[in-house]
């Protein structure tokens, strides 16, 4: 499906932005955009998704409402009264939901109905398209959080050995055509075989559960889409992450420079190091 073209601007804009809407999903995610938008002056009405969304962000939020998987109508409603023109998509909302008991409202369900495919760019896009109709600029997601996106090269003390820069080069052939399907952005890779490639569990899932079918020497390949688009769907790790590498033996990790946001950067870093994790952005 076809997303409208859509200018990513820079927080260093002559025209900052003073007030957000945030459409929150699950994870620390959301909290981070509220920190970033906050130290840029902008005030940031939350739209928090009920069946995925950290109840604590309602305590931050400048305006705030609940709204379900399928209140989509809700949700253009909110930002509307709100005055907001700008949006940022934050946090994960797990696909599964698509296929779960929620019920769609009017506006959803016309939505859905005109989709060729559910996959995550048709359905996110979609939104974003919803979004547009109504005067709603949906903008990159990590504009409060640029110091978030690592540089190329090792970010940890150790940096991949030979045979982990092997199975990284693998990894990276299958992984950029996993991510051009739209089927997932995490693969994970031993002596030059796929292991496990990511659907709809998540990172944290498909890294335990490749540790459950091969114990130890996994290298993790974690990518951004070939032609990403930074409003949504953006790849993230932290301590999660690698708390679950170690928990499959995994000893490698590798991800997308400059697309790719690390959060609690300081504390991932720290415990891939206690680890002897390898940590690379390429």
């Amino acid at each position: 499906m076809t997303t409208p073209c859509i200018p990513h601007p820079s927080p260093n804009t002559q025209h900052p932005i003073s007030k957000i809407g945030l459409i929150a999903g699950n994870g620390n995610f959301p909290f981070l955009v509220i920190e970033g938008a906050r130290r840029a002056g902008a005030t940031v009405a939350v739209a928090a998704i009920r069946e995925e969304t950290d109840p604590a962000i309602e305590k931050l939020a400048d305006r705030f409402t609940w709204v379900g998987i399928g209140q989509l109508g809700k949700m253009l409603r909110f930002f509307k009264n709100e005055g907001v023109d700008k949006a940022i998509m934050a946090g994960q909302v797990k696909h599964v939901q698509i296929f779960s008991s929620a019920i769609p409202d009017v506006r959803m369900l016309k939505m859905l109905l005109r989709l060729p495919r559910r996959n995550t760019d048709a359905l996110i896009g979609a939104v974003a398209n919803e979004l547009a109709s109504e005067g709603i600029e949906l903008i990159d997601s990590t504009y409060f959080l640029k110091d978030q996106l690592p540089e190329v090269g090792a970010l940890t003390k150790r940096a991949p050995d030979d045979r982990e820069q092997s199975d990284i080069e693998y990894g990276l052939e299958i992984a950029r055509e996993i991510a051009r399907l739209d089927l997932g952005q995490t693969i994970v890779v031993r002596d030059r075989a796929c292991v496990a490639i990511e659907a709809m569990e998540g990172t944290d899932a498909v890294i335990r559960r490749a540790g459950e079918l091969v114990r130890g020497r996994l290298t993790v390949v974690k990518i951004a889409k070939p032609d990403q688009d930074m409003r949504f769907d953006v790849p993230v790790v932290g301590v999660p992450t690698v708390e679950s590498m170690i928990a499959a033996r995994a000893t490698c990790l590798c991800l997308t420079a400059g697309k790719t946001l690390i959060f609690d950067r300081d504390e991932t870093i720290k415990l891939a190091n206690k680890n002897k994790i390898a940590i690379l952005a390429a």
